[in-house]
């Protein structure tokens, strides 16, 4: 019998305007110390961004969001956080910011297949 997994995920969000506290789901971490995993996945609708009437430049956000993506990978690119092991660099990125691109506290839960996991957590918090 498969052991479950234990992990911690946090909802990645973009807030237009910070002032105003409103956000829209834009992408999701995943880690579990134990299994050594962690994984990030945004997605941006270019449409639904422009419905935010905001100052913020798409482009800008993507690259953010990509240097989140390399951070977590583990990616020398991503810079000196990027080298830290992985709870470090999931703690990192689930840092209470005041920015336009933020996160929700980490939850945490139990999976058997945590890619399938986070999958399901994706669809249904992001897309």
């Amino acid at each position: 019998m498969q052991e479950d997994k234990i992990y911690e995920y946090a909802v990645i969000r973009l807030v237009p305007k910070v002032e105003r506290e409103e956000f829209f789901n834009i992408g999701l971490v995943m880690f579990s110390k134990k299994e050594k995993f962690i994984r990030m996945e945004f997605y941006l609708c270019p449409d639904k961004f422009r419905l935010m009437h905001s100052k913020l430049d798409y482009d800008d956000v993507i690259q953010n969001l990509e240097s989140f993506r390399k951070i977590a990978d583990g990616d020398p690119q991503g810079g000196p956080i990027a080298l830290m092991d992985i709870p470090e660099r999931f703690r990192w990125l689930t840092a209470v910011r005041s920015s336009a691109v933020q996160t929700s506290r980490p939850h945490p839960g139990k999976s058997k297949d945590l890619e399938k996991t986070f999958g399901k957590l994706f669809e249904e918090l992001v897309k």
